[in-house]
Order: C-alpha cells, then structure tokens, then sequence
C-alpha cells in the first residue's frame, strides 16, 4: 500500500497524509512548523497570531500533571503584521500550513485576515477555544452567535478554507459548531485544551501564574473522541480530530470516530519526528484489515456494524 492510500483532501486543502502539527506547541516560531512538515507531518498550523503583539504570561506557564501537561502561555505572538513578514519567506511554496487566528470579534479578525491574507498559505484555523485568556478564545467560541458573526466576516475576507476549532469547556458544542458551519466555515478542529489547574502543595497557590491553563495530553483524548464523534453524527463537513494523539492507535480511534485527519501537539514535545511513525501504523493497519484507503475506514463507528459494515460499502 501506498502512502497515497492515507491523503486527505478537504475543501481548499490537500494533505499527503492525515497528520499535522497543532497549533501552540513549539512557541510562534514559523521555522519549528515548518520543520514539522520536514520530519512527515502532512500540514502544520502555527501558533495563534492576534491583532497586536501580545506579551502572555509571565512563568510559570507550563506543569506537567498525570497523563499530560496543563499550560497558561496566554497566547504571546508577534502580531499579525511582524508575522505577515515572516510569512513572505513561503512565497510560491504552496505549504500544506493553516495559521491560526484569534481576536476579541469579527472586527479584530477581520483585521488580523486583512494583515496576513495576501501571503502564501494554505488557510485559516480559527482559535474560539483558548480556555485561559479573557476577551477571547472561549468566550467568544461559546456564544453562537458572535461564532457566526466572526465566520462570516472571516469568510468575507479570504478565499482560503477557514477551519473553526472548536472548545470542549461548553454544553453547546453542536450549537456553537452549527453556528459555524451555517456561516461558511470549511471544517472544525475538535478538540482545544480542557481548562484545568494544578496546585503547588508546598506554597499552596495554583502552580501556574495564571491560575487557570488547558490540559492537553493522553488525559484528554476520550473527551477528544467524544466531541468528534458527536460532531460527525451531525456534521458532513471536514474534521480535524486533536486531543491526546501519540500513536497511530490514537490516531485509527479519531478516523473510526469521523476525523478526517489528526493534530498533533503534547505527543510532539518528547519525539518530534513522530508523524512517519503514525503514518506507518496507520498503513499497515488498513492493509491488515483489507482497506485500500483511509477514507474507507473514517466514521466507521457510526454504523453498527463498525468496520464489518465499511467494508461492505461501496468504493469511490
């Protein structure tokens, strides 16, 4: 089988293969994302750019915590327009890599499009989840309405595909992800970070200078899994399943759940170069149950028969 057989093509967006680097992980450096695409990731989408240069928190800002890490950076990034330089250095490239945005409203997002649009990359995730910093992320992610209203002006702005990433941290995550599709956006990223704090036991106060941060890691992949399957069983729109992925294991439970492909993070930090591994797995798991292709086997939980029934269905 070839690695043809595990591409992805979404709207606006072909993928060699179901793979990418999450967004946040290695810092606002264009140079470590692109270095993901090098060690065979299929896309990469960099860290979250908003209108104005933005400090974050001061350390800590990141604790390791049983079965993952919780983090509070508070979103430090250049700027769109600093970062719009750094984008020139992918003219004519054609990279599979999405920049993530976030603002505060559809005006700020509209300014940050305007800013970085006219250079050379693939498309947009839009970040309405971050879970630890006031003004944006999720609170502007869990009203359904200002979700609709930044789509929509986000989608004025660009022919790129827009992709909204969605927060687990609501009771309204079919409404807020209807809110986007109705709006235009191409596709959803489930999951962000779960909000969460660890505590110092010996000074007694919460272990990160914010308090507050996102859990990301293995602890969270079942509510990962979660959030994508009930978006696919309301959704015929692209998914990028990311939560708790470091194996091609993790990665088959997203495509059964309905991903069309998988964002890699936490995993990233310890082996960075773990994109062919899962690549690999992934092939050869659909080569031991006799699919010729990756796109046989997504969604494959939703039917009773699971896999038995995917491979009954007929082939493009």
């Amino acid at each position: 089988m070839s690695v043809e057989s595990i591409s992805v093509q979404m709207p606006g967006l072909h993928l060699a293969n179901p793979t990418l680097l999450a967004s946040g992980v290695h810092g606002s450096s264009l140079t470590k994302v692109l270095d993901a695409l090098k060690f065979g990731a299929g896309g990469a989408i960099t860290k979250s750019i908003g209108p104005e240069p933005r400090e974050g928190y001061k350390e800590p800002t990141l604790v390791q915590v049983e079965g993952g890490l919780v983090n509070a950076a508070g979103l430090p990034n250049p700027g769109a327009d600093r970062f719009s330089e750094e984008l020139v250095s992918m003219k004519g490239k054609k990279l599979p890599v999405l920049v993530s945005i976030f603002g505060a409203d559809e005006k700020e997002f509209s300014q940050v499009v305007r800013k970085l649009d006219p250079n050379d990359f693939a498309g947009y995730e839009l970040n309405l989840s971050c879970p630890h910093v006031a003004g944006v992320g999720t609170e502007v992610g869990h009203d359904p309405e200002l979700v609709s209203k930044v789509v929509s002006m986000v989608k004025s702005k660009t022919v790129k595909p827009v992709f909204a990433k969605l927060s687990p941290n609501t009771d309204k995550l079919v409404e807020v992800a209807q809110a986007a599709v109705d709006s235009g956006a191409d596709g959803l990223t489930a999951i962000n970070t779960v909000r969460a704090m660890p505590i110092d036991i010996e000074s007694g106060r919460p272990a990160l200078s914010n308090g507050y941060g996102g859990l990301s890691g293995g602890a969270i992949r079942p509510v990962a899994l979660r959030c994508v399957y009930e978006l696919r069983e309301w959704f015929d729109v692209a998914i990028m399943g990311c939560g708790g992925v470091s194996t091609w294991e993790h990665a088959v439970e997203f495509f059964l759940a309905g991903a069309d492909a998988v964002q890699i993070g936490t995993a990233t930090i310890s082996k960075f170069a773990i994109f062919n591994d899962i690549n690999l797995g992934v092939i050869s798991y659909l080569e031991r149950k006799g699919f010729s292709s990756l796109e046989d086997i997504v969604g494959a939980a939703h039917s009773s028969g699971g896999l038995a029934a995917a491979a009954r269905r007929p082939r493009a």
